[in-house]
């Protein structure tokens, strides 16, 4: 017997059918001022990157070109096992929030939720602001009819523990890989990532005992979704310790792809510092100035990877290098789900 979508409402409020209108298309957003201005800062920083730096795109081309194949398709691999991980993690943290077959969700398969997380990431790789997590959501709803609402509670959470741990074990390898005397620019990252945490720390407690307050101050119609929101987020984190670890097994698999990239283009770099400057790149595309960090994270890379002596050219080969498997793979990969999952819905429903 197929279950359904409970309708009792867990307040005498009615209820709100948040995320049940599609979002507006992605081709759209594409010609948005803020998205073309977002893609012309990330065209502007890589110009002046190269222009700073004084990189030769021929020599960096010919390294590229140079490549061992094997270990650049082992780094493809290792980046795409990740998003297996992501996808265990999130149907397990759905279940802490009570998205789940025992609550009458016919939560998707594994196939099907790998699919709407890579969709969401295709987003956020073409869009700045993070907006494919607002796609995840609407993907979700649309499958299985899970509130909008606890759906965002569970990327808030899984975005906090990915913060938490990156920030740390980000932090733990700078010192290692730099011997305990971070250089200035690298100091800067680590600011920032602490900063975030400072942030993202200050909204849970906020969110926490400061609960009755909001609901006083937000319209009675969205009380319903906030309290869906908030048991949601809370939910997943007072039991932190299977995403914790799920998610130190991501960001390790971020600094092996790496370091696979670097030795496909016969750079001898230790797994340390591959490790940090994966986690670095990793926690500037959380900054929304350009889709997924464009242009920042390619630059950083470089700026790191010069400070240990590597040579420009070589530095700009591993940052474009693993930004293909990072974002335009990604591009490639969405494509493709995009236009299967429009030709699924468009698809006529027939009735017996």
């Amino acid at each position: 017997m197929n279950a359904t979508v409970p309708t009792e409402p867990l307040l005498d409020i009615p209820p709100i059918d948040e995320y049940s209108e599609p979002p507006e298309p992605l081709s759209k957003r594409l010609l948005k001022p803020q998205t073309l201005v977002s893609f012309g800062l990330a065209i502007a920083i890589v110009a002046f990157l190269v222009y700073r730096m004084d990189i030769n795109l021929g020599a960096v081309w010919t390294n590229i070109k140079a490549a061992d194949v094997k270990l650049f398709a082992l780094a493809v691999v290792v980046y795409y096992l990740t998003f297996i991980a992501r996808t265990l993690r999130w149907r397990y943290m759905l279940g802490q929030a009570g998205i789940n077959e025992a609550n009458g969700y016919n939560v998707p398969g594994n196939w099907e939720l790998f699919q709407i997380l890579m969709l969401s990431w295709f987003a956020n790789c073409i869009v700045p602001a993070k907006l494919g997590d607002g796609y995840r959501c609407y993907l979700l709803k649309q499958d299985c009819g899970a509130p909008g609402s606890t759906s965002l509670g569970t990327i808030l959470a899984e975005r906090l523990v990915d913060l938490s741990v990156l920030f740390v074990t980000m932090t733990i390898t700078g010192f290692v890989a730099f011997h305990g005397n971070l250089p200035a620019k690298v100091e800067h990252t680590v600011y920032i990532g602490g900063g975030l945490m400072g942030v993202a720390v200050l909204m849970i407690v906020g969110l926490f005992f400061a609960r009755e307050h909001i609901v006083k101050m937000i319209p009675d119609r969205f009380t319903r979704q906030f309290h869906d929101f908030h048991d949601a987020v809370f939910a997943c984190l007072g039991r932190p310790t299977v995403a914790v670890l799920i998610s130190l097994s991501i960001w390790m698999a971020d600094g092996f792809r790496m370091w696979l990239v670097a030795r496909a283009l016969g750079a001898d770099l230790g797994i340390e510092l591959t490790l940090f400057v994966a986690l670095m790149a990793a926690l500037l595309t959380t900054i929304p100035f350009t889709p997924a960090g464009l242009g920042v994270v390619e630059a950083a890379v470089v700026v790191v990877l010069k400070l240990v002596d590597v040579d420009a050219d070589m530095a700009g080969s591993i940052a474009v290098l693993d930004r293909v498997i990072g974002y335009w793979s990604l591009i490639l990969v969405g494509l493709i789900l995009y236009a299967i999952r429009m030709r699924r819905d468009l698809r006529p429903v027939v009735r017996g």
